[in-house]
């Protein structure tokens, strides 16, 4: 639990660390952002490579990172729900199906980015 009494520079240092077990928790957890992060890999060289301006490639690697980011946040309300039961429930399907939607979109965006950028 976070020591809600840190100020200054203990509260960011205490922020980093918490990010970190984030990232180390979705990573061992969800299958969706192991492969998001390569597709980051993977297209982050081929952006800069194919990117004509800065301003391309920012918007090339800016699209993925947003998968990522969204993925965050939809792993974040799966675990949420989960936490409160694994019975069905019609609004715990329904949070679900919205982080997965904002998910699909990003992809969509990234998927409408890299075409408009490329062809």
């Amino acid at each position: 639990m976070a020591n809600q009494n840190a100020k200054g520079l203990r509260r960011l240092i205490n922020a980093c660390f918490f990010s970190i077990a984030g990232f180390k928790a979705t990573w061992q957890h969800e299958e969706a952002f192991r492969q998001e992060v390569a597709l980051f890999v993977v297209t982050t060289p081929l952006a800069l490579w194919f990117g004509q301006s800065a301003i391309e490639k920012v918007l090339l690697i800016g699209s993925v990172v947003l998968v990522l980011l969204v993925e965050l946040l939809n792993s974040a309300v799966e675990a949420v729900v989960d936490r409160v039961g694994f019975e069905h429930h019609e609004l715990s399907g329904r949070a679900k199906d919205i982080g997965s939607a904002a998910v699909m979109l990003s992809l969509i965006w990234a998927a409408v980015t890299w075409g408009m950028i490329l062809l």
